[in-house]
Formats: C-alpha cells, structure tokens, sequence
C-alpha cells in the first residue's frame, strides 16, 4: 500500500509513519516538560505564522519538540544534522501524520545532507533553530557571499538568486537556538568576529540543558551506543576519555561504573585537575594511545586522534567519537597509512591494518550514541527541547530589542524549566522562609 504524502519533503519510506508514531508515543511518556509547555502553547499560540526552520537529530525526541513548535502556531521545516542519526519511521510520522516537512534520510551521503539543508533555508525562516550551527552558518556565508565556502547545493541556489533575496534571507531571521557545545563555539567565533547578523541563544549553555543533557545523556547514550555497535566487554579494560567537560566526566562516570580503568586526556589545567581528584589518571593522549583499548573523544574540536596515536596504538584498539562533528578523529589520515581499504567487520564497525595492527573504527567516526545507539534518552532531552521551545518564544517576544550576540537562556526560563521537570516527577523541595531570605539579603546579620 503506498501511504500520500501531502507536504514537500525527502524521507525514506511515507509506510514507516505508523511505526514512527508510536516510537514518538514512547518518547513522550518521559517528556513531562514538554506536554505542558505544549498545552500552553497551544492556547497562547505565541508562534503564531512563524516560520522555523529547525537543523536536527530527526529523533522520537525531537519529533516531541516539533509538535510542540506546531502547537505554538510555528511552521515548521526539520533538515537532520548528522547523516546517521535519523531515525526514518520518525522522519516519515512527521511528515505523513503531522504534515511538517522534513528532509532527512538515515545514511544520506554528503550531497543528499547539504541538499536537506537547502530544502530548510528554502522556508525562508523567521526562526532557525540548530544542533552545530549548520543552519546559521549557511545563511551568513549567503549573506556575506562567502559562496566558495558553501557545500555545492546550497553554493548552486544561493547564487541563482537575487542579491535582495539572498539579504533577505538574514534580515527577516528574528533569531535562532543552539543545541550543541560545538554550535555554540561557532555562534560566540561569530560574534566576536562581528559577522553575527540576529541574536541567537545557546540552550547549550543552560543548566538544566548543559548539566544535565551533556552529563547524564552524553555518558549513558555513549555507553550505549558503543555496545550495542560492538558488544565489548568494557569491565578489566583500559578506556581513554578526550575531554573532560560535561560529556567526558558523564562517559567516564558510567565507563567506570561498568569496571573500566579510565584515563582523561586535557588540554585545560582546572579540568584536567578535576579529573585527577575525581580518580582517574590524567596523561597526554601520545602516552594513552599506547595502553589504551578503547578511545572516545567528546570534546568538540579537531584533530584530537591523529596518526602518531595511530601508530602506537595496540592491536585491537577501538576508537570512537562522541563530539559533534566527525572531525574529531583523523580518518583521512588513518586511511593514508592503513595498509588497503578499511575492512566493515560489523554493521557499524571499520577495520583499519596498520603496520599488521588492527585499529577499529565506530560509527564511521560520527556520533556514536545516534550512529549506533538511540541517542539521549527522552527524559534528558525533555529539558533540552524545553529550553529549545521557551528560547523561541523568547526570541519571538523580544524582537527587535536583542542584541546580534549569544545569550545564555535566561535564568527564569532556567528555573521555569527545572520546576516543571520536578512537577513532572512527582518531586517537592522545600522553599525559603521570610527569615531565611532576609539572612541571604543581609551582610550584618549572623553575627
């Protein structure tokens, strides 16, 4: 039976809707935050004929979050943003059941994943909501004619129009969202750099998103999907951590939870001290590679693994990455001294022979907790795709009054957020008495 599909989109197969729906349904019993956001949305309407062009993980989770966005009166239009993360029965419900466009195919190839991004900058967004800050960073090197810098089909529309239109694009953008630690490392290079066309807000940086997502989400998804890509053994075994931010001290916790020996590599004096007091041992990667048995690096820059680890590490070795982007890992320099083709051993697995070593690959270097695994569990990202909601409603509201720089979420929408959270768990605290305020507002009292 051929399912009609009713909306532009580019998904694998319109007959995975029903599958999708439930998947979301599944999602939705752990995202509290997000219903009643929802029910509020949809009596406020306070996205009402906004456009929104979202760059995401096409997940359960995030399927949530657009129906959430489309209660709010949004038009929604959802690209992915890493070619192995979506999930195509979700893909395929939102677009057949809830009739938002969405242009994301689980394994597309780099022309198909620019193609989608095209698709989305083709909405011609009030609102951009990202997770890497792909989105943003197309429409400024369209804004600035930086055309040499944009992938090929986005490079091939944006010199087909008009230099009006191409302005246009920017100058409607109220503002975006950034989901991601590496998104937002580009956004703050941007404002520095003074090229920050819009106001955008780093949900990254939140604490009920950064706290809680990159610790708790990062180090369980990353867990899981490492097993579920190799079925290892992680008890007795020797695992390297690159980076001890929120996402490296999350992975480290539940790696050394299951009996692994771990090592963090640093290149920040205060973290690496954290890491040295929190038990692990602290070393250059130059020396770990040597004794390592699995690598996973989550800390959002370039070039962490490189060939003088590869040529050191021990036969066996696993890497995998849990950044962002898939740069992370140097595999086009693995791939020059391997000795042939990488061999797939495993669905998700690529074998590497380096001078009669074997050195595997996860995921193809991306990231592995949606490469492999499901990513985030819905419970964290609950929090995530809140702020990602309030944060557009704070845009909205706040037109023409912000800045061109990156905000933190503000503090309210912060507390908002963790007091819903804690409704939806069923969970009082206590609250301060008029006695005890007045001794945190005063610096004479107590003694």
């Amino acid at each position: 039976m051929t399912t009609k599909v009713h909306v532009e989109c580019d998904i694998r197969d319109p007959g995975l809707a029903e599958a999708g729906r439930l998947r979301t349904e599944w999602a939705e019993r752990s995202m509290p935050v997000l219903r009643q956001i929802r029910a509020r949305f949809e009596a406020e309407r306070p996205l009402e004929r906004k456009r929104l062009s979202a760059c995401l993980h096409v997940t359960s989770e995030t399927a949530n979050l657009v129906h959430t966005l489309k209660a709010g009166g949004a038009e929604v239009a959802l690209c992915a943003s890493n070619p192995l993360s979506t999930q195509d029965d979700v893909a395929a419900h939102l677009v057949v059941n809830e009739g938002i466009s969405v242009y994301a195919r689980k394994g597309e190839d780099h022309r198909t994943y620019y193609e989608h991004i095209r698709a989305a900058l083709a909405h011609r967004p009030d609102l951009t909501m990202d997770d890497g800050a792909d989105l943003v960073g197309a429409l400024h090197m369209i804004a600035l004619e930086r055309f040499d810098d944009l992938a090929e089909p986005v490079r091939e529309w944006a010199t087909a129009l008009a230099q009006e239109d191409r302005q246009a694009l920017v100058s409607q953008v109220i503002g975006s969202t950034e989901e991601t630690t590496t998104g937002v490392i580009r956004l703050k290079a941007m404002a520095r750099d003074d090229v920050l066309q819009f106001p955008v807000m780093a949900v990254n940086d939140s604490h009920t998103k950064h706290l809680f997502d990159n610790r708790y989400g990062t180090g369980q998804s990353t867990l899981d999907g490492i097993l579920r890509a190799t079925n290892y053994l992680l008890a007795g075994s020797v695992v390297v951590v690159a980076g001890y931010g929120m996402c490296g001290r999350g992975f480290a916790a539940r790696a050394q939870g299951v009996g692994a020996n771990i090592i963090v590599t640093e290149v920040d004096p205060v973290k690496a001290l954290e890491a040295a007091m929190d038990g692990f041992r602290v070393m250059p990667m130059i020396e770990a590679a040597r004794v390592g048995d699995l690598f996973v690096t989550l800390t959002g820059n370039v070039g962490v693994i490189g060939v003088s680890h590869f040529r050191i590490m021990k036969d066996g070795a696993m890497v995998a990455n849990s950044g962002h982007f898939n740069v992370e890992i140097d595999l086009e320099g693995l791939a020059q001294i391997a000795d042939g083709a990488p061999r797939r051993i495993r669905p998700l697995v690529d074998e590497y022979r380096v001078d009669s070593r074997r050195i595997h690959v996860l995921g193809e270097g991306r990231l592995i907790n949606l490469a492999a695994a499901e990513g985030h569990p819905a419970s964290v990202m609950d929090m995530s795709f809140a702020n990602q909601a309030l944060a557009s409603e704070y845009l909205v509201r706040n037109a023409g009054i912000l800045e061109r720089q990156v905000y933190r979420v503000p503090e309210g929408i912060d507390r908002e957020i963790a007091e819903l959270k804690l409704r939806g768990m069923s969970i009082q605290i206590d609250e301060l008495s008029p006695e005890q305020e007045r001794y945190l507002a005063s610096w004479h009292l107590g003694t």
